[in-house]
């Protein structure tokens, strides 16, 4: 779906770079604020006047679950594009709206109507979560008073897997299906059981066991039966994710004395280091969905810790945050912007980044309490 007008992009105040100019509009006040905090994270557009705007989007209310949308320039005004959208309710389809025109317009995918599961810390009690991306449908998932690390999606949005602490005091993996909450273990192997992420079919599960003796990379079937071991060493392996075609796997390993990424084949195979070249400690790769060129990552930087990207055509990396410690990189569906953690004052919180003008948005406000480990999935 692309709009039949050449689009005149704006200028913004960064050397070299241009967003698309926007004005949103709506006869119901909570729907146009919503739509105009959307366009605001996104990293390819800039908020003008109706006037000004290279296009101006009219959203309005159809029903609890749908809204009509109209998408047009000029004065007076000329149409490019209507459509009724429909969504899970009212929320849900001003997103998937506003979803439709970043793939009209910027001829990429949306990600607006997706959704996150991550770590909440409350009052000292960490649980599993999730959320939509606005922190407007926030939701418990577990209840454990435990310790909880690294819920992951599976492609489909209907299951998560995490690691926890609870049943054994011990480092276990286990699966939640979201439309019922029964939990199934998939890995409670005597050590550390930790990092488990679907592949991008939801076929497989990588994960990082130490049943063996230090930690290593295996993968699994989805109900985490057959393990295999990928890795066999005596350095520490953890933080698998997988390339988009699931064929490759790229993970952390302080093989070299510190934690640096490497790269291996998901059916196993010998292991490749991966030249970040940008600092001494790499760690917690996120493979790139959309462009298998591209890992970001975290590495550590003056003292603190940054989100990074690497680039195989360049065999080059650069640092994308600054600031307060970044960390937990995850992609959202266009390939282009991550949610990451900022810690800063003894507090975390979760952000979207563009990894292509440096953007930082903040996704919900301080007084939640501390939100870590997302994970997102459309």
């Amino acid at each position: 779906m692309i709009l039949a007008q050449t689009i005149n992009l704006a200028p913004i105040d960064r050397e070299g770079e241009r967003r698309l100019s926007i004005a949103v509009e709506s006869a119901d006040e909570g729907v146009g604020s919503l739509a105009r905090r959307a366009f605001g994270l996104h990293g390819g557009f800039v908020a003008a006047r109706p006037a000004d705007a290279a296009f101006v989007i009219r959203l309005e209310p159809m029903g609890s679950r749908s809204v009509q949308l109209v998408v047009g320039s000029g004065t007076p005004f000329v149409e490019q594009l209507s459509r009724n959208v429909s969504g899970s309710d009212l929320q849900n389809a001003v997103l998937r709206a506003c979803d439709l025109v970043v793939e009209a317009t910027l001829q990429s995918p949306g990600f607006f109507a997706g959704k996150l599961a991550f770590i909440g810390k409350q009052r000292g009690v960490s649980e599993v979560y999730t959320s939509d991306l606005f922190f407007n449908r926030v939701r418990p998932l577990t209840r454990d008073r435990a310790l909880v690390t690294g819920p992951r999606w599976s492609p489909d949005g209907g299951r998560l897997l995490y690691t926890t602490y609870h049943n054994s005091g011990f480092p276990d993996i286990y699966s939640i299906e979201l439309s019922s909450g029964r939990r199934t273990p998939i890995a409670t192997y005597k050590g550390t059981n930790t990092g488990a992420v679907f592949s991008p079919d939801g076929r497989w599960i990588a994960m990082a066991l130490s049943g063996a003796g230090n930690s290593e990379i295996y993968v699994a079937d989805a109900n985490g039966r057959n393990a295999r071991r990928l890795t066999n060493n005596k350095s520490l392996e953890a933080n698998p994710s997988w390339s988009p075609d699931g064929r490759r796997l790229v993970y952390t390993s302080d093989a070299l004395g510190k934690p640096q990424l490497f790269e291996i084949s998901s059916s196993g195979g010998p292991a490749r280091r991966i030249p970040t070249n940008i600092s001494n400690y790499c760690s917690e790769p996120a493979w790139n969905p959309v462009n298998d060129s591209l890992i970001a990552f975290t590495a550590a930087v003056s003292g603190g810790f940054q989100i990074a990207l690497y680039n195989a055509e360049t065999r080059s990396s650069k640092i994308l945050t600054q600031g307060p410690s970044s960390l937990e990189p995850a992609w959202l569906r266009d390939g282009r912007h991550l949610v990451f953690t900022q810690r800063q004052g003894g507090r975390a919180r979760l952000m979207v980044l563009d990894s292509e003008t440096g953007k930082v948005s903040a996704l919900h406000k301080p007084g939640f309490g501390d939100v870590s480990s997302a994970s997102y999935v459309y």
